[in-house]
């Protein structure tokens, strides 16, 4: 085998007796082939193994709360499955669904109007007894009826994928689609939950739904297929500056398995179960229903495909169709889009961003570039907004131009909207009000702001329910109401405001006062003068609740979930969020962990782990601000570094590490500096705190987290050793932009050479462990970077360990995989940092070299 450059220093400098311990250690931690799933101690294995409180759904009119449950993890036998990567999809050919959707298990449904009453389990579903329910049970695609009264939703069976309708009166599901003379050997009438939308509700008890085409052919058995010719691809010269997209068709096999998987028919289905054909076969990809129901609105995918970008910018038609399935009009042919100017602002020229006016019955709303679609060209205004009119026919009317790019509109009424525009280069956010009846009215501007400002955000605005069962805004004699997060330099206290539309003047009506736990506001209706909250602690997990603002305090409080603390082990945890600066002033903050039972005044000094992800802003102000709360719910996710707390560590979560770019300067320009000088700051910080070992901290992050850890690694010595996840760590594999970075690699070479920790591999002496899903479909993370970068650590005699997980992508779901994940983490860092070994590799090397 080979050894890195510490574990030969180790095998050739003692004694006979150290020198088979040691070698027989290098070798179980290096050795390279299969390795069985691992599990995590157990603390750390008690934690990650804790059942999941169910997510929830409540409807407008505060009636019915369903709760969703659901698994932490899938087994590694359903990612094993065969899975088609085709247009930037992941297809399951068995059963006509995302290969990774997130499935829930079971369903009860809470009375919010009696909320001490438990939920009621749904009955109805396959196996259900009515007591409980079955644990194979795949729920996904759920969809609230226009009178809120039934929620469809899909069951995936080993065969296909069902349509099913939940009533929410009587707790009562039942299957409607596949018909009961449906047959496992034939697919026909099943769903196709392939792309885009699969269930839309046409009226209150009737549903178009894409069910897989009659005339599909079949897809082609890849093995041993003979190519009638080679695959080309050619340009004009016309420049396509793409993102470095994956799952991309590469020949024309890809080309007819896709068509064939995206081909559906749009069937209409009653709540009875009665199915008749809407539309015949096609490659559909939307389908949006108008406010009145009298319309619908359908996008379909079209020829030629492209082995350059996803599904989403292939040609695509944009066509309006009566309730009763005839064609109305063709309201754009959208070419195939593979050229684009420039930039994050880039957009294509033609009608796009098309939506259905919701305070209206029937009126289609879009907007076009006025700029050609390239933000290098100066204009005063960038888009304009139209509405078009039934049949859909000739020009729309313009009703609105934005100076930046058009982002969209919530509607009121005949008379007031709030738009919104934004500019990425300058982080420009605004809002505004206009009359989109009178388009010679000028726009009242509400907001003008830098976005990534988070102590100025204004909130978000409130909608109810309109007259046509659409979210409208919620307005009060010219005024709207807005739900902030309410960040500020003293704290956290989230609010509700009313917004004068015509000055843009505020006046608080509820401001959350919590100094030990946190208050979300997710809704507000203001008939009863109600919000729907959510309070949280670090030892109480987030519950529901219903504040009346007329009442003060906890007398105004209605307690609705009381879902347990999964997590209670990690509780007693020491928490709080930390605040200092880095040298050149600018402010920062992380979310300090300490074991349970920790005497902070012993003069123990413990191993730290950093866990942290690098944000790019455009001013100082924005980048030092602290939107960290440390009374929020402690919550040990399956890629946190809080299970560490339990095994002694000190955690460093969540460390700012802002990259800061103002005025002509891009932040990129000067990324390694801020990136150490961030990673200094936060591990002074908690060393002067006293808590710390300084030679006894490790690095960690996942995908652009990653490339940070490689990058701390070869340009500090701070850091006993790393944990990369899932990263890109060369540039020249994405030479048109990667994360924040507009310039492409010609424009900067020096920025792509100066980031990239790949061309700095020789500086690396610390250990470095990579992990890496085999199947990641992030743009710009292919699984090539990490086994790349490993072969240069290698080459070189650096410590290094490179762990694939078979059929994960970007982010990993199987418990397999997860566990195995935190047994290896827990292993680098019980070897490298608390037991101090990194520190003597980096002491070796430096007596070395001297």
């Amino acid at each position: 085998m080979l050894y890195s450059r510490s574990s030969r220093k180790t095998c050739f400098g003692v004694s006979l007796l150290l020198l088979a311990s040691s070698c027989w250690l290098s070798a179980s931690l290096y050795a390279q082939g299969p390795l069985d799933y691992q599990l995590p101690p157990k603390p750390i294995l008690d934690l990650a193994d804790a059942k999941l409180a169910p997510r929830v759904l409540i409807d407008d009119a505060g009636k019915y709360m369903v709760l969703r449950e659901r698994d932490a993890y899938v087994g590694i036998d359903d990612l094993a499955k065969e899975e088609l990567r085709l247009g930037g999809l992941r297809i399951d050919p068995a059963t006509n669904i995302g290969s990774r959707t997130r499935y829930y298990t079971g369903l009860s449904i809470k009375d919010l109007n009696n909320p001490d009453k438990a939920a009621r389990p749904v009955t109805g579903l396959p196996g259900s007894t009515g007591a409980g329910q079955p644990a194979k049970l795949k729920l996904a695609n759920f969809s609230w009826s226009p009178d809120e009264e039934h929620l469809a939703f899909t069951n995936t069976t080993a065969t296909g994928v069902e349509l099913w309708v939940l009533d929410l009166e009587g707790a009562n599901a039942k299957r409607l689609l596949p018909s009961g003379d449906a047959t496992p050997q034939s697919l026909a009438g099943r769903l196709n939950a392939n792309m885009g939308s699969v269930v839309q509700w046409l009226t209150e008890d009737e549903l178009l739904v894409k069910v897989v085409s009659s005339k599909r052919e079949p897809l082609i058995k890849r093995a041993g297929a003979v190519p009638s010719g080679p695959t080309v691809s050619s340009n004009d010269g016309a420049k396509a500056q793409n993102r470095t997209y994956q799952d991309l068709l590469q020949n024309p096999y890809d080309e007819h398995d896709f068509s064939q998987l995206a081909r559906s028919e749009l069937m209409h289905v009653n709540l009875q179960g009665k199915v008749k054909p809407w539309r015949g076969d096609g490659m559909y990809r939307s389908v949006m229903v108008s406010p009145d129901r009298e319309y619908v609105l359908v996008s379909e995918v079209k020829t030629p495909f492209s082995y350059l970008v996803p599904y989403y910018r292939f040609p695509t038609s944009y066509t309006v169709y009566t309730r009763a399935g005839k064609q109305v009009a063709t309201v754009a042919d959208v070419p195939l889009i593979e050229e684009l100017p420039k930039g994050f602002m880039a957009e294509r020229t033609g009608r796009r961003d098309f939506e259905w006016r919701a305070d209206r019955p029937h009126t289609l709303v879009y907007a076009e570039v006025l700029d050609g679609g390239d933000p290098e060209n100066e204009v005063p205004f960038r888009d304009e907004v139209f509405l078009l009119e039934a049949p859909f026919t000739g020009e729309g009317k313009s009703i609105l131009k934005t100076q930046q790019r058009f982002r969209g509109i919530e509607w009121g009424d005949d008379r007031t909207a709030i738009a919104y525009d934004l500019w990425w280069p300058t982080r420009n956010l605004k809002i505004y009000t206009f009359d989109p009846s009178d388009a010679a009215v000028e726009p009242v501007v509400l907001f003008d702001r830098n976005y990534q400002d988070r102590y100025s955000d204004p909130g978000n605005t409130v909608t109810v329910r309109g007259k046509y069962g659409e979210d409208v805004l919620a307005m009060d004699d010219g005024t709207a109401y807005l739900l902030g997060d309410g960040y500020t330099p003293s704290g956290q206290f989230p609010f509700l405001t009313r917004v004068d539309l015509r000055t843009g003047a505020t006046d608080t009506l509820y401001k959350s006062r919590y100094t030990d736990r946190v208050e979300s506001l997710y809704r507000f209706d203001p008939k009863r003068k109600q919000l729907l909250v959510g309070i949280e602690s670090p030892s109480d997990y987030p519950n529901f609740y219903l504040r009346d603002v007329m009442k003060p305090g906890e007398a105004g409080l209605q307690q609705l979930t009381d879902f347990p603390n999964p997590f209670a082990a990690i509780a007693s945890a020491h928490k709080e969020v930390i605040e200092y600066k880095r040298a050149d002033g600018v402010g920062l903050t992380g979310t300090l962990y300490l074991p349970p039972g920790f005497d902070r005044n012993s003069g123990e000094k413990l191993p730290m782990i950093m866990w942290a992800y690098p944000v790019e802003y455009k001013d100082k102000s924005s980048a030092g601000q602290n939107t960290s709360n440390s009374n929020e719910f402690t919550y040990p996710y399956w890629g946190s570094a809080l299970y560490w707390v339990m095994r002694g560590y000190a955690v460093l979560d969540d460390a700012a590490f802002p990259i800061v770019g103002e005025g002509d300067e891009e932040p990129n320009d000067s990324f390694r500096k801020q990136l150490v000088a961030n990673a200094k700051a936060g591990i002074d910080a908690v060393d002067a705190l006293g808590y710390i070992d300084r030679e006894r901290v490790a690095v960690g992050g996942h995908s652009y987290g990653a490339f940070m850890v490689a990058n701390l690694l070869a340009h500090s010595d701070l850091f006993a050793a790393g944990i990369a996840r899932s990263g890109a760590y060369n540039r020249t594999l994405t030479p048109f932009g990667f994360q924040s970075e507009e310039r492409s690699y010609w424009d900067s070479p020096e920025v792509y050479y100066t980031m990239s920790p790949f061309m700095h591999a020789d500086k690396v002496n610390e250990p470095l462990l990579l992990i890496h899903g085999a199947a990641d479909n992030n743009s710009g993370t292919y699984p090539m970077q990490s086994e790349r970068y490993f072969n240069a650590l290698k080459g070189l005699g650096a410590t290094a360990r490179l762990v694939m997980f078979p059929h994960e992508s970007h982010g990993y779901r199987s418990r397999e995989t997860i566990m195995h994940l935190l047994w290896e983490q827990d292993e680098w860092l019980e070897k490298y940092v608390k037991g101090g070994e990194g520190n003597a590799v980096r002491e070796r090397m430096a007596e070395a070299e001297q």
